[in-house]
């Protein structure tokens, strides 16, 4: 769950001067202020953390050039469509990260590491199915809809298409896994428990993954 929000917000952060310029267009329909604005967004954001002296990861990077590049060619076109395309480049790319075999198993616990690996794979590819298909998403209404339509259309299919992800996902590893340890021999049922770590979490697992005496 922390992993899932960390990237989440990384995530946001990534795409922050895009609604930056979402915002202030929709409110003044201004698009060279939008514009100037949603890039002294993503230069303030890098900014401070060379100020703090933190490490910029390439995502950042190119978040930052994507705003630079998008709102040249705004500016250029006066279209302002060109803004809205920037979360597909970012999705896209996110999602041809995640099609690196096993990513996810990282972020899981050791229990989960050991018993649903491959299962984990799967959930992984399914991320970035949803990462693929946001960049479609995203560039089809950035096209073909006005922009008031993309400002409600893109935020609510973007949280609703992750949580139904994540809660689906959660719920294929831990139903698999559960599965799977009731099968498992009580020797190795023992030891894969033992990974859960205190003593009271080995118990409480033990409560959850066994039968009942009436079942």
């Amino acid at each position: 769950m922390k992993h899932f929000f960390t990237a989440a917000r990384l995530l946001a952060l990534d795409l922050a001067s895009t609604f930056v310029f979402l915002g202030l267009f929709l409110l003044t329909h201004n698009t060279a202020l939008s514009v100037g604005l949603g890039i002294a967004f993503g230069v303030v954001q890098i900014g401070i953390q060379i100020m703090r002296r933190r490490r910029i990861d390439t995502m950042e990077w190119l978040s930052l050039f994507l705003v630079v590049t998008a709102g040249t060619a705004t500016l250029l076109t006066n279209d302002p469509r060109f803004v809205l395309f920037k979360p597909s480049v970012i999705y896209a790319i996110v999602g041809v990260v995640m099609l690196k075999r096993g990513w996810l198993n990282r972020y899981l616990p050791e229990i989960a590491q050991t018993v649903v690996p491959d299962v984990a794979v799967m959930v992984g590819y399914v991320w970035a199915a949803l990462m693929f298909t946001s960049a479609a998403v995203n560039a089809f209404v950035a096209l073909t809809c006005e922009i008031t339509t993309w400002a409600v259309v893109m935020p609510i299919f973007g949280i609703v298409s992750k949580i139904v992800v994540f809660l689906g996902g959660f719920a294929v590893l831990r139903l698999t896994a559960r599965r799977r340890i009731r099968a498992m021999p009580e020797a190795q049922r023992e030891a894969v428990l033992a990974l859960e770590g205190a003593p009271a979490a080995r118990g409480a697992a033990r409560a959850d993954l066994t039968p009942s005496a009436s079942g």
